[in-house]
């Protein structure tokens, strides 16, 4: 025994553990060493059958209490009830018992089912559905109503959703007794495991229909195209989704039904961007309103605003219209800000007189201001003139 390591330590644990955190830590360890994951992996199935030793021991309290005492001497020689023979896991009762819970419970999946697996044969709600709806930028800022039209399963009114024939009824499932689940023992190179599994037979139902509805073939549902109205909400933004309560599949065995999940498409807007709650676009301004400044027009979501443009604007020079964004979700009396963009539109083809007036201008600018105000208002009233000629 000289050559074992301490129980606590393979586990990982300190010796003051309860039972849920040791069983917690052989989950774990187990999972990570179980041969079957590390098919040819010797070093991992020492580990594994190290990590069940020692949870076998500590997870017993009589066994647990012997090994605190007395060490890995309290089961040589079988002492102990003891875990001698090991190597064939002759002292844990793997079919049985706590040691048969928790394996059946952490490898129930590798073998292709779980002990605590839930039965299909209770009420059950019905699959979400999906649809996608397509918006305006407009309809996206203030909202709108859409209709869809769908194809949707209702109840068979022909068998009232069993699935049998008039005049017949389902049949408990003679393979799975009505439970939807059916139990098989497999080999192991550990043991007996058991394996637990949804039935073929009924295919978790635990009923088996004889003779199948016509009109439903057996399904106990029938499809329609029904048209269900969607109230789009203000704000709303491009991939978000609306959730239609109850507007899925049916349930299944008194089960509600699903969801309708519609998710929003929202199409660009040839002007306007979005980003949150506000919107971005670009106004040009002519070169005579950039330096003489005045009144523009300016495009919003909520219909053209007029703008003053000071004297001396730069272009890129941006400005915030507030309280023209977007309006939030939670509060559409709450909305964000329009942000736009000056852009001077400079003028590629001049007549000679507006260049004369610009080379005028230009002149006037170099000179002191002191000394040739008058002069420098003349030429830009008349550059004015000139280009809005």
């Amino acid at each position: 025994m000289a050559d074992k390591r301490d129980y606590y330590e393979v586990l990982g644990v300190d010796r003051g553990a309860d039972d849920a955190t040791l069983k917690k830590a052989y989950r774990k360890l187990a999972k990570k060493y179980h041969p079957d994951m590390n098919p040819g992996d010797k070093d991992a199935e020492q580990k594994f059958k190290e990590a069940t030793e020692a949870y076998g021991i500590l997870s017993d309290p009589e066994k647990r209490k012997a090994y605190d005492q007395f060490g890995h001497a309290a089961f040589e020689n079988g002492g102990a009830g003891g875990a001698g023979g090991f190597g064939g896991f002759g002292g844990f009762d793997f079919n049985g018992g706590d040691m048969g819970d928790i394996f059946g419970d952490i490898f129930g999946d590798l073998f292709g089912g779980g002990r605590s697996r839930r039965t299909n044969n209770g009420p059950m709600k019905g699959a979400n559905l999906r649809a996608v709806v397509h918006i305006t930028f407009q309809e996206a800022v203030f909202g709108c109503e859409k209709e869809l039209e769908l194809t949707l399963k209702d109840t068979c009114k022909t068998c009232n959703g069993t699935g049998a024939k008039p005049g017949t009824s389902p049949e408990t499932c003679s393979k799975c007794n009505g439970t939807g689940q059916v139990v098989y023992t497999q080999q192991s190179m550990f043991g007996m495991v058991r394996n637990v599994q949804t039935c073929p037979e009924c295919n978790g139902t635990g009923k088996v229909i004889k003779e199948k509805c016509t009109d439903c073939r057996g399904t106990g549902f029938t499809s329609s195209r029904k048209k269900i109205q969607v109230s789009i909400p203000a704000g709303i933004d491009d991939g978000q989704s609306i959730r239609i309560r109850e507007k899925g599949e049916p349930g299944t065995n008194g089960g509600p039904r699903g969801d309708l999940l519609v998710e929003v498409q929202v199409s660009r807007h040839p002007i306007f961007q979005r980003q949150d709650m506000n919107i971005f676009s670009t106004a040009p301004i002519t070169y005579a309103q950039a330096a003489l400044g005045g009144t523009i027009r300016i495009s919003t979501v909520d219909g053209d605003v007029e703008y003053e443009v000071k004297p001396g604007t730069q272009t890129d020079t941006k400005i915030r219209l507030k309280g023209k964004g977007v309006p939030s979700l939670r509060n559409k009396n709450v909305r964000g800000d329009h942000y736009v963009t000056l852009v001077v539109q400079v003028p590629t083809k001049l007549s000679e007189s507006a260049k004369e007036a610009l080379r005028a201008f230009d002149a006037a600018c170099g000179n002191r201001p002191a000394a040739e105000k008058e002069k420098k208002k003349r030429f830009m009233d008349k550059l004015k003139e000139t280009f809005e000629d």
